[in-house]
């Protein structure tokens, strides 16, 4: 990504996915990886770990580039970061706003086959029960 843009943060950790609580401008409650402006000066990485602090605040570390697009929707540039827990992941808080979804519960939170293809496919992998 050579200009600012969106970051998303893809955090796994034991075959499940870090989702947290939105909410729409209309109120409407909906789940989503963290997500963050890439900063002027900050790299992608950098803004997805600030993003997983920002949102979950737990501590993690990039791993690489999932992949990069314009939203369909909003027409943000995006990049897809996946990344891994630092520390202790906490628990499950779905009345806190945080989820750790693991392969067969996502669909719940994320319309699975909506998701951009690079994410998807890691997640296919990094949440495959071992």
């Amino acid at each position: 990504m050579t200009q600012q843009g969106i970051v998303v943060a893809v955090v796994v950790h034991e075959h499940r996915v870090l989702l947290l609580r939105g909410q729409v401008g209309d109120g409407e409650l909906f789940w989503r990886f963290p997500v963050g402006p890439v900063e002027a000066g900050e790299t992608p990485e950098g803004a997805a770990v600030r993003a997983a602090w920002a949102g979950a605040g737990l501590a993690v570390t990039a791993v690489r580039l999932l992949g990069e697009r314009t939203h369909p929707q909003t027409g943000q540039d995006m990049a897809y970061i996946a990344c891994v827990p630092e520390s202790l992941v906490s628990e499950e808080r779905p009345d806190g706003g945080v989820v750790w979804a693991g392969r067969d519960a996502i669909e719940r939170y994320v319309p699975y086959g909506e998701l951009f293809a690079p994410v998807r496919e890691h997640l296919d992998a990094a949440l495959r029960a071992p």
